[in-house]
């Protein structure tokens, strides 16, 4: 049996390798850009529930664009705190705002596709570019000419942002990296410059531009209409089409605080970070053993030999050098990922401790299928 370990491990450690071998040319992060050299006009859609406690950034950040963008529709699911009152203060300042409520939910749609759907059905026609921006983000000066200039430079129609995550807390610190790193094991590095199979592409809605005359021809978001991981079924459902898809590194143009706590990660977004609306069965289940293999069992395994809990032989030996290296690769994406955050705390760096709750946190999700999401029922998908 440990042999049979020792082939897995040994084959799930070659696939890890080349996967993170695409980082050789990997992209740098994208800069700030002040000025677009052909003017162009961009519309933002920002879809809202109840964001009142954090949408400020998000809206002064916006506030800060160029010329480039014409609007931006703050697409509102009837939120019961104070979020409409501060979009509408900020179109006090700035005309651009605008609030726009976009229910009732139709059938057959989850929220937030449905809201970037409405959102682009309002948006003006005469737009070249649609900008889909998460309300807990905080947008950098220099965004927007920034990712439409990297569109047009690439010739993409569909290109999104990883961001650089804000964290508080030594345990949220120690376990959303672990969550992040089967992003990575999974998928690669973000801004690597051969085109990935459409099946293994990624995509980040929290910052993600479209074309819309492109969007125009494929009805919109309809593609992604179920999916609670909308960004990256829209994106691998596009790049299916033939449309040329793009995901890069915007740590310097988007930030990012996604959860209030530790144990808010591990709910709501570990909920989502196994993907299966993106993908068939066979490849999700694929993903949970590998990143068993890889990711979840290193640790175990070695600590298992250091305290006898694994007899000695040439299996043994084997395991051991095996999960010696993936625990060495995993060590030294700590500095890959470092720029991912603008400060870490010490827990940050025992973050591969936290790998085989991360592994069980996709196992998890992989199992379960989501029936609410941010106060709204689906008890029916």
């Amino acid at each position: 049996m440990l042999w049979i370990l020792v082939a897995l491990q040994g084959i799930a450690l070659l696939v890890l390798m080349a996967r993170l071998a695409g980082g050789r040319t990997r992209r740098p992060p994208l800069e700030p850009l002040q000025r677009l050299e052909t003017p162009t006009r961009v519309s933002v859609i920002v879809p809202t529930l109840n964001e009142e406690a954090r949408i400020s950034p998000c809206l002064e950040g916006l506030h800060a664009q160029g010329p480039e963008v014409v609007e931006i529709l703050v697409v509102d699911s009837r939120s019961k705190d104070g979020t409409v009152a501060k979009v509408e203060a900020m179109a006090k300042r700035d005309p651009r705002f605008r609030v726009v409520y976009d229910d009732p939910l139709p059938t057959g749609w989850i929220g937030r596709p449905w809201a970037l759907q409405f959102g682009f059905l309002q948006s003006d026609a005469q737009s070249e570019w649609i900008l889909g921006v998460d309300a807990d983000t905080l947008p950098q000066p220099g965004l927007v000419a920034a990712i439409v200039n990297a569109a047009r430079s690439g010739n993409y129609e569909a290109l999104s942002l990883s961001p650089q995550f804000k964290l508080k807390g030594i345990a949220e610190s120690w376990l959303q990296p672990a969550l992040l790193i089967t992003l990575i094991y999974r998928f690669g590095p973000t801004g690597v410059q051969a085109d990935p199979a459409p099946e293994r592409v990624m995509a980040n809605g929290q910052c993600s531009l479209l074309k819309r005359a492109m969007m125009v021809k494929m009805d919109g978001y309809t593609c992604a209409k179920r999916s609670f991981c909308d960004d990256v079924t829209l994106a691998r459902s596009l790049a299916s089409r033939g449309v040329r898809v793009g995901f890069q590194d915007g740590a310097k143009l988007i930030k990012v605080r996604m959860y209030d706590s530790a144990l808010e990660t591990w709910n709501e977004w570990g909920r989502s970070l196994d993907l299966k609306d993106a993908s068939t069965p066979g490849l999700q289940w694929l993903d949970v053993v590998f990143l068993a293999l890889a990711q979840g069992l290193p640790i175990p395994i070695l600590i298992a030999v250091i305290f006898g809990g694994l007899a000695g032989g040439a299996e043994t030996t084997a395991l051991t050098w095996i999960n010696g290296m993936l625990l060495t690769i995993r060590l030294l994406l700590l500095f890959g990922v470092r720029s991912s955050y603008d400060a870490v705390q010490w827990s940050f760096w025992l973050s591969p401790l936290a790998d085989p709750l991360a592994a069980l946190r996709i196992l998890i999700s992989t199992l379960s299928v989501p029936k609410s999401w941010r106060g709204r029922s689906y008890a029916d998908f």
